[in-house]
């Protein structure tokens, strides 16, 4: 294949703007698919992602287009077919991770944005992400058949904010078809094509895996030199592996099988790898016979933000467990795992994700792809903890805190956040976000009518409901992206929760000292609702140290023992109630509290 002939780019933008919908109609424009076969979201093959509406996994299509240059000057361009490999990406904040994996494969970017709803949060993330990494950026306007479509006043806050002409802007709906022929021209006029040599010594970066059931991994590779072909044998330098490539091919969407790939493509092989352990996203490939000089820089790792505990169900072992999270991490790899014992809850693993939606499709990928049973604790952020002798430990955990005498410091996680919302709700947002102790940094103006928020939070403060709230105070109209920005120190403390007068581990926060008192009491009430009554009474008390700070009372289910006495001396009455007292203090002794999967995500719950 001629390299000049070949473009790699992705489609970026906010969520809900319409990339999956754009997608499928490329796919459809270009004969990948006929119209029998047209459906929403094509590309999206998890049953989750259609019932979310949202692309979970970053998808890849080979297209192949038949251009005929309609401008003179763009007759530099030869007529015939180009070869169009296109990657889908996720717009949800949560999924950042797979937005840079896919364009460390392109060369360029169709940067979609909503005619009617404008620049929100996202898009300018993910801009600023292409920007970065030095791509040629398409500026689309989608959905201009909306009766609220804007279409020229967002190309000129395109020019403004990113320096992109309004000219350059492509209007078009991908609903309808509107435009869809100016988006492909675009494509191969406008991203360069790659730069590679196919007489050089194979190089290629695994940029996805997944894990088959039949045929072991299959490996999604981008070929920056050389030429891959079957019964190639090839070593995966990071692992330090090699094996013998027996199928190997492009998407188009469905699998389709290629004698070889060259410089520039984009495709798969399968190589008989049947361990996930054996393959590393970002790791690089090359011909065992004739290697290249050195590998790939490949990926930088992402930074788990939200931790929490997984632990097998009714009806599932840990290894079951064990073995589900080691195939889905193959094909996700932006969260981690290391196993983790609690007395209540027995074997689990302490799971780090990217957020909190990342974390609940986590979980909803185990229970549906490998019909496991997952019970989750509540979800917690790491701090950095500074000991006497200046030691400084990351704990994910409450549990993992250590005692107050050896600690000289706790430091949190802060996020910067960039909130973008109409202008009238300026001042819900910031009364909000002083409410989480967010520290105001600037505002910047999209138009007249939008402005950007910036501020800077605790990531404890942001990642359960504040982006709920944020939506109730602005009608729906706000929308965020936040980044790490590091660590700070505060005065923060543990929680402990105690039930029946045991500490549950995973139950325990770590919360700033002066939001103690009236969150512990929060909480409590909420566990009492949640926890079922017993035979016995059941206290359940937040302490700080040795000091509890609030305290409520789960009363015992009586059962009228006296019933049976319709008659008689006062006395029986009497004997059989302090009969039933002492078995009450025997019971409690040896019971254990059955606490539900409920009472652990109420610590989740900060709202009054």
């Amino acid at each position: 294949m001629d390299i000049r002939r070949i473009r790699n780019f992705s489609i970026i933008a906010h969520i809900d703007h319409g990339k999956s919908t754009l997608a499928d109609r490329m796919l459809l424009s270009c004969g990948a698919i006929t119209q029998r076969e047209f459906r929403n979201q094509i590309l999206d093959d998890m049953d989750l992602e259609r019932e979310m509406g949202i692309t979970i996994k970053a998808n890849r299509c080979t297209l192949n287009y038949d251009y005929a240059g309609s401008k003179e000057e763009n007759k530099k361009f030869e007529d015939g077919v180009y070869v169009l490999n296109l990657l889908d990406t996720p717009g949800h904040v949560d999924f950042h991770y797979e937005v840079s994996r896919a364009l460390a494969a392109c060369e360029g970017v169709l940067l979609l944005v909503d005619a009617a709803q404008g620049i929100e949060a996202q898009t300018l993330a993910n801009a600023y992400k292409a920007i970065e990494a030095g791509l040629e950026i398409i500026p689309v306007i989608n959905k201009v058949d909306l009766p609220s479509a804007r279409p020229e006043d967002i190309a000129l806050e395109l020019e403004q904010i990113l320096d992109l002409p309004a000219e350059n802007a492509i209007f078009a709906s991908a609903k309808t078809g509107i435009g869809i022929d100016d988006v492909l021209q675009a494509i191969v006029e406008r991203i360069p094509s790659p730069v590679g040599d196919g007489d050089a010594p194979l190089k290629a970066l695994i940029y996805d895996a997944k894990a088959d059931v039949h045929r072991g991994v299959v490996c999604h590779l981008r070929i920056i030199d050389g030429v891959i072909r079957k019964g190639d044998k090839v070593r995966l330098m990071a692992a330090g592996r090699t094996y013998q490539v027996n199928d190997l091919g492009v998407f188009t969407p469905k699998i389709t099988s290629r004698p070889q790939l060259s410089s520039g493509e984009v495709g798969y092989f399968f190589a008989g790898i049947k361990t996930v352990h054996d393959v590393n996203i970002g790791d690089t490939v090359t011909v065992e016979s004739r290697p290249c000089d050195s590998p790939l820089p490949g990926y930088q790792s992402p930074q788990q933000m939200v931790f929490c505990d997984f632990y097998p169900g009714p009806g599932t072992t840990s290894p079951d467990l064990r073995v589900a999270m080691e195939e889905l991490w193959l094909n996700d790899s932006s969260f981690n795992f290391s196993p983790v014992s609690s007395a209540a809850l027995g074997t689990g693993f302490r799971c780090g994700f990217l957020g909190l939606l990342h974390m609940k499709i986590i979980q909803e990928r185990l229970e549906r792809e490998s019909e496991i049973d997952v019970v989750q604790t509540a979800p917690t952020v790491g701090f950095e903890v500074v000991m006497k002798d200046n030691i400084v430990r990351i704990i994910e955990s409450p549990a993992e805190l250590p005692e107050a005498g050896e600690i000289e410091e706790i430091r949190e996680p802060y996020v910067q956040a960039e909130i973008v919302v109409p202008s009238k709700f300026i001042g819900n947002v910031m009364k909000l976000s002083e409410d989480r102790r967010g520290i105001y940094k600037r505002t910047d103006y999209l138009s007249t009518e939008r402005v950007v928020l910036i501020y800077e939070f605790p990531l404890a403060e942001v990642i359960y409901d504040y982006f709920d709230r944020l939506k109730s105070v602005t009608s729906g109209y706000a929308t965020m992206d936040y980044e790490m920005i590091g660590f700070r120190q505060d005065d923060l403390i543990k929680l402990n929760i105690l039930v029946n007068g045991t500490p549950v581990d995973a139950l325990g926060v770590i919360v700033h000292r002066s939001r103690a008192e009236p969150r512990g009491r929060k909480l409590i009430q909420r566990l009492r609702k949640e926890i079922e009554r017993h035979l016995f009474d059941v206290p359940i008390q937040a302490a700080i140290g040795n000091r509890v700070i609030a305290r409520e009372t789960i009363k015992a289910l009586r059962k009228d023992v006296t019933a049976k006495c319709y008659g008689g001396d006062v006395t029986r009455k009497r004997k059989l109630l302090e009969k039933q007292k002492e078995g009450k203090k025997r019971m409690k002794q040896v019971a254990n509290v059955s606490i539900p999967q409920s009472a652990f995500m109420a610590v989740l719950d900060t709202s009054d």
